[in-house]
């Protein structure tokens, strides 16, 4: 796989990447996310055994959060607030699509 590559896909939302995973799936380095996590940006990765694993609206947080830093040279915390907003319009209008068809 070249540096540049990234996948594509559905997860499930029962199933965990581990530090790695998220990271190549970013097209950062583990390190990244290391200092995110020690900056307290991912409040829901967790640590089990020494290995960290992520869910998969971790996943999308972290990709959001390193295209904000990197289109816009934001610092690391601007990007953690736009993901949680970004983050909130998801949900927003996911239950405004609900409403609207009566669900």
């Amino acid at each position: 796989m070249q540096e540049n590559e990234v996948f594509d896909g559905i997860l499930m939302e029962d199933s965990w990447l581990t530090l790695e995973q998220v990271a190549s799936a970013c097209a950062v380095e583990p390190q990244w996310l290391l200092r995110h996590i020690g900056a307290e940006l991912f409040p829901h990765a967790e640590c089990v055994a020494g290995v960290w694993r992520f869910s998969s609206a971790e996943l999308a947080r972290a990709r959001r959060m390193r295209q904000v830093e990197r289109d816009f040279d934001a610092v690391p915390e601007l990007a953690a607030l736009v993901a949680d907003m970004l983050d909130e319009l998801d949900r927003l209008r996911e239950r405004l699509t609900c409403l609207e068809h009566g669900r």
